[in-house]
């Protein structure tokens, strides 16, 4: 995939669901485009879709089309679009987009596009972007693609493991079960790992310094049990801004029905700014088991955690 496109129409309509006309040039504000309805405070500020998507829908509805007239405000030209994800970014010299979805919800014939068109690209090949660096767009500007890489850090307490009696082996697992994932997703992950003692004030230094550093997760297995060392919940859930009780709750259910010392577990799940922290027990039957749970809700806690509304 090429990593750039060229605009090739900069389009506004002053009525939602209506035909955008095209301008030689736009401003974008921390709201959208300015002029225009889709403009807000949500995630669909700024609408995308690539000529080449409408060169071939142009077969199917038998006529040209005009640029704007599926309602996008860029229409590009040169790079699949709609492949790309949210969080992914496009960039200029003075403008940062950030994709926020893919396609749409179709309202068919209460829309005026498909009233006059008989159908539309947009729900299937259109997508979505905030503005996060507001500018002026103008035509023939290039749009560089930034895809969006996850980083992980992961923390592994352990005293032994620390001083070289044994292998950290969930940790690397951690790191391994999560690029796999999202490479599945079709991102991007990397990791950092450390080992150290079930030491509180070490512990609390690296949390802050993974979160200083900007991870989008901070995973750390060991220290979640009840023994006299085992520090972990305590320090993360005091660490956090807010708590995510529920999943934790799940897989302690789930898995302690069959094995109830499973139940012994504190692990916790909160958020802290906008890094998603998990603490994980230390075993790596434990850390297949929490991450397949956790995956489930993973993408979605992001969208949650950065203010895109995906229902």
């Amino acid at each position: 995939m090429t990593n750039s496109c060229i605009i090739k129409s900069l389009n506004i309509s002053e009525k939602k669901g209506t035909i955008k006309t095209p301008r030689k040039e736009i401003m974008l504000n921390l709201l959208g485009v300015e002029g225009d309805a889709h403009a807000g405070k949500w995630h669909r500020q700024v609408s995308l879709l690539a000529e080449e998507s409408i060169l071939s829908f142009e077969g199917e509805l038998g006529r040209k089309i005009g640029f704007g007239e599926f309602a996008e405000n860029i229409t590009t030209s040169g790079f699949a679009i709609h492949k790309t994800l949210p969080f992914d970014k496009f960039i200029t010299e003075n403008v940062e987009l950030e994709v926020t979805q893919i396609g749409k919800k179709c309202h068919g014939t209460n829309c005026e596009i498909f009233q006059q068109t008989g159908n539309c690209v947009m729900p299937k090949e259109g997508i979505f972007c905030r503005v996060i660096k507001p500018g002026k767009l103008t035509e023939n500007d290039v749009l560089t693609y930034i895809p969006k890489v996850f980083s992980i850090k992961v923390i592994t307490l352990s005293d032994r493991a620390s001083e070289g009696i044994y292998e950290d082996k969930s940790g690397p697992l951690i790191e391994k079960l999560s690029k796999d994932w999202f490479k599945n997703e079709g991102y991007s992950c990397e990791t950092s790992r450390v080992v150290i003692p079930d030491e509180k004030t070490q512990f609390e230094n690296e949390l802050q310094l993974a979160v200083e550093a900007g991870f989008d997760i901070i995973y750390t297995t060991g220290s979640t049990g009840i023994g006299p060392r085992d520090i972990a919940p305590e320090i993360v859930r005091h660490f956090m801004d807010l708590e995510i009780p529920g999943i934790m709750d799940h897989i302690r259910l789930k898995y302690g029905a069959e094995k109830p010392n499973a139940l012994l577990s504190r692990s916790v799940a909160g958020v802290k700014s906008k890094t998603l922290v998990f603490s994980l027990p230390g075993s790596t039957k434990a850390v297949n088991e929490y991450l397949t749970e956790i995956h489930k809700i993973l993408m979605h806690a992001f969208l949650m955690l950065n203010g895109i509304d995906s229902h």
